[in-house]
């Protein structure tokens, strides 16, 4: 039944919103730079970084690998906690550079668990960002879960409060299709409806969920 449930609360954020269009990039590495840069941020600021970088012509692997870590960081300054980002950036980069010769193209050749393992490992890349790369800059079978899809799926009742993230991309993966584009698209509708419906404090009032079971007496960062 819980393969049911998940279709049918992707087909009714569907139905509502329509396709996302997530994740915006106009290159691979630009997909990276923001999995990275979009930590604990808004995806407006990290426009903005990810425009300067454009502007100044150094959003390529090589560029951003030779560019001292402090000019990085004032690029990035719109993305927040700038300094920290920029050192991730770079550890990204550090580790390309060093093992796969700098070519993101070289990453292909890797299982998808080993990819996602070598991301883990790299300082400041955690699951949600890992899983980020993997499905939206490799097209992979990963179902990237985060805050929303938290809320989201435990307060209706799929999942227990407090499940941590590998437990709810097991959820997603075990009971839904591997079908990668309806991966990236049911990811990109729960962030629209966590974003204008089901936030800590809930808005249920329309919300394309609604009608489903639904429980409201747990609190919710």
């Amino acid at each position: 039944m819980t393969g049911k449930h998940l279709t049918e609360i992707y087909q009714l954020l569907f139905d509502r919103f329509g396709p996302q269009y997530w994740w915006p990039g106009e290159t691979r590495f630009e997909i990276i730079t923001g999995a990275i840069l979009t930590q604990n941020t808004n995806w407006a600021n990290v426009e903005k970084a990810i425009a300067n970088l454009k502007s100044a012509r150094l959003l390529t692997p090589e560029k951003l690998f030779s560019l001292e870590v402090m000019q990085l960081a004032e690029l990035i300054r719109p993305a927040g906690y700038y300094r920290l980002k920029a050192k991730r950036l770079k550890n990204f980069l550090s580790w390309l550079f060093e093992d796969y010769a700098g070519q993101l193209e070289n990453l292909e050749e890797l299982s998808t668990d080993r990819l996602r393992d070598e991301l883990l490992a790299v300082k400041g890349v955690g699951p949600e960002t890992a899983d980020s790369i993997l499905l939206y800059a490799f097209d992979r079978e990963v179902f990237v879960v985060d805050a929303y899809t938290a809320r989201i799926i435990s307060r209706h009742n799929l999942i227990e409060p407090g499940a941590d993230y590998e437990r709810l991309r097991e959820l997603f993966q075990s009971n839904m299709p591997e079908d990668i584009q309806l991966f990236k698209e049911y990811h990109a509708l729960l962030v629209r409806v966590g974003k204008e419906f089901c936030k800590p404090k809930t808005k249920c009032l329309d919300c394309p969920l609604e009608k489903l079971p639904h429980t409201l007496d747990i609190e919710y960062f």
